[in-house]
């Protein structure tokens, strides 16, 4: 009798753990860590094209002004 009701168990067992290794994972796993690489790439791609156009001769001169202007009026 304890030779049969092992036998269940053990059976039992290891439909448990087969359903468990075929079990799917949820279809978009690992997707957030793909989504923060393309949001961090954005990110560093504009502050790059930022950064250019502040450098830029016409830009720099424009807040030049601005500030020469600002100080002026506080001044």
């Amino acid at each position: 009798m304890t030779h049969t009701l092992t036998r269940r168990l053990v059976h039992r067992l290891a439909r448990q753990l087969t359903r468990l290794r075929t079990a799917q994972l949820p279809r978009d796993a690992g997707m957030t860590t793909a989504e923060y690489a393309v949001g961090i790439m954005a990110a560093c791609t504009f502050a790059l094209v930022l950064l250019g156009v502040v450098k830029s001769d016409a830009v720099r001169t424009a807040l030049a002004g601005i500030v020469q202007s600002a100080l002026g009026i506080a001044g």
